[in-house]
């Protein structure tokens, strides 16, 4: 079976995309959050004290997530409510969830 031209461009943006993803998940921080919020949604006092995070790097982690549109936020008030924005990264959470944390 040949790949087409017009296949294998889609092939390296898939490729491209999903290096991304794995990209963002290889940081212990922004996959302890993803995992948090994929619990339910959490403002920002609740994700410090749940992950004893503290501020100027739950906010850095967070500012990652949602520039890569893997969290979205809400605002209530003061307080931002953070929850997951992309099935993509609920799927890979919940894979890695059963291999690593169900042991």
């Amino acid at each position: 079976m040949t790949i087409t031209k017009s296949e294998l461009k889609k092939m390296q943006a898939s490729a491209a995309d999903a290096c991304k993803l794995m990209k963002v998940l290889s940081n212990s921080d922004r996959m302890m959050l993803l995992c948090e919020i994929g619990q339910g949604e959490k403002c920002v006092s609740e994700l410090e004290a749940a992950l004893d995070l503290h501020q100027p790097t739950l906010s850095q982690q967070l500012t990652v997530l949602r520039k890569e549109k893997l969290v979205k936020t809400r605002r209530e008030g003061k307080q931002i409510y953070y929850s997951l924005a992309s099935e993509v990264a609920v799927a890979v959470m919940s894979l890695l969830y059963k291999h690593y944390c169900k042991k």
